[in-house]
């Protein structure tokens, strides 16, 4: 399910593919986030969605050695799912950079508290930033990388049509129970395996 050399174009290729391809992933990404409250939205990485953020890298850096190339995969394959789980970027949103600021220090510790839950299946909590700590003692990031664990069973209720909610469970963000629009869950529910 990773990503490899043959799967990414040429600079040369990749600037020529690059108008209609973008408005594919634009298209694409329109049905993988999902917004929590008015402050908050998760971006759920897939394939399509990294693979997009590998050749804009290397179209910008520049990047066109082996090596280079490799570096760029090693650093976003691990965003991607593998069939038993949801990975998803998690933005903190403030348009006002000293709104944003004041409110970060009041979020330490929002990252661990996201979750999924499948009907009929307990809370699934995020397991966040597994790359780097992305907080310190006085703020959080207004960026996180989440994983959310999904076993078996939830796959089976799943794809057999169960519904499932995203929430946060922070005494200053509170978000209870937002279920996705129907393409949204769909394109989710298409990345686990069975």
């Amino acid at each position: 399910m990773k990503l490899t050399r043959d799967d990414l174009w040429s600079l040369e290729e990749y600037a020529e593919k690059r108008p209609a391809y973008r408005q594919g992933v634009i298209a694409h990404k329109k049905n993988r986030q999902i917004p929590l409250g008015e402050h908050a939205r998760l971006y759920f990485e897939d394939k399509t969605t990294i693979r997009y953020q590998i050749q804009e890298m290397l179209r910008i850096e520049k990047v066109f050695e082996a090596a280079g190339i490799q570096e760029e995969l090693d650093a976003y394959n691990p965003l991607i799912g593998d069939g038993h789980n949801w990975k998803a970027t998690f933005m903190i949103e403030y348009e006002d950079p000293d709104e944003r600021a004041e409110k970060l220090t009041g979020l330490i510790g929002i990252e661990d508290k996201v979750w999924v839950q499948v009907e009929d299946y307990s809370r699934v909590y995020a397991i966040a930033d597994e790359d780097l700590d992305r907080e310190n003692e006085t703020k959080t990031a207004a960026v996180h990388f989440l994983r959310f664990e999904l076993d078996k069973t939830m796959i089976q209720a799943l794809k057999s049509g169960k519904k499932f909610e995203v929430g946060v469970e922070h005494p200053n963000y509170l978000i209870e129970g937002f279920v996705p629009e129907a393409s949204t869950r769909q394109s989710l529910i298409n990345d686990l395996i069975v």
